[in-house]
């Protein structure tokens, strides 16, 4: 029997960036959680856009956040995984020096921005619907961080290589799509995410299932004896899943959850 359901939201969801998800997957979320199984959102986003995007299931369900990072639900915070400060400033200060990449760093609960791109800002609060604080200077904001995210409008996987060779001994660094580059401390994951939800509600790998499309899923495949990778997936994810659905522009996940009804 399956009793926890984890589901990735970008590019398996909706596509990258998008905000609505079919009303019937609310629906479902709550015949589901009637028959006893948990909903669990797993994203890179910040957990105030996953909820926007779950309005109406909001006090239902989980939100794994930040790849990880952060553990919620309905606005309260259950874990995070903060990163050590000098390093999120020496990332900071790198990509400054990078053309073509902004950086973004995730508070638990906002998101600071140090950019000039309005564009960029207009698609964070309107499409993503994060809560942005804009500032001038990332470096003096006197907050925790629990993710840094390093964007770039197309092919972000080769434009930071070099950032991946220097931080990967002292951050988790994973490919989300085609536009961001997200760190975490080390050992943070969905994965883990996952692995701490089953252990807190008494569940099994064996009674899980997962779906996603990206690098940053794979560990939360692997957490999940019920491992789906959507169509779309790229082709390490479809390796990785032992099973496969459609595509997120055709309802891949939906699918699956309405067969379980």
């Amino acid at each position: 029997m399956i009793k926890l359901i984890a589901s990735d939201i970008d590019g398996t969801l909706v596509p990258d960036g998008g905000y609505e998800v079919p009303a019937e997957l609310h629906e479902v979320i709550l015949k589901l959680r009637a028959k006893g199984i948990q909903f669990a959102a797993a994203s890179g986003r910040q957990w105030a856009s996953i909820e926007s995007i779950f309005d109406p299931v909001k006090e239902k369900i989980f939100y794994l956040s930040d790849n990880g990072a952060y553990i919620g639900c309905h606005g309260r915070n259950l874990f995070l995984n903060p990163i050590e400060r000098k390093t999120v400033m020496d990332m900071v200060d790198d990509v400054r020096g990078m053309e073509g990449l902004e950086v973004m760093l995730s508070g638990p609960d906002v998101v600071y921005l140090e950019t000039k791109d309005r564009d960029f800002i207009d698609w964070l609060v309107n499409g993503y619907k994060f809560r942005v604080e804009m500032v001038d200077d990332l470096t003096k904001v006197q907050s925790e961080f629990i993710k840094i995210s390093v964007y770039r409008k197309t092919d972000v996987e080769t434009h930071t290589r070099h950032l991946r060779e220097k931080y990967g001994d002292r951050l988790k660094i994973t490919i989300a799509g085609d536009m961001w580059m997200d760190c975490m401390r080390p050992g943070t994951n969905k994965g883990e995410a996952v692995k701490l939800l089953q252990e807190s509600l008494s569940i099994t790998p064996e009674e899980t299932m997962a779906f996603g499309d990206q690098l940053n899923d794979i560990e939360m495949l692997n957490q999940a004896y019920y491992s789906f990778a959507v169509g779309n997936a790229r082709k390490e994810v479809k390796q990785a899943a032992r099973f496969q659905t459609d595509t997120n522009l055709n309802q891949g996940v939906l699918k699956i959850l309405k067969l379980l009804l």
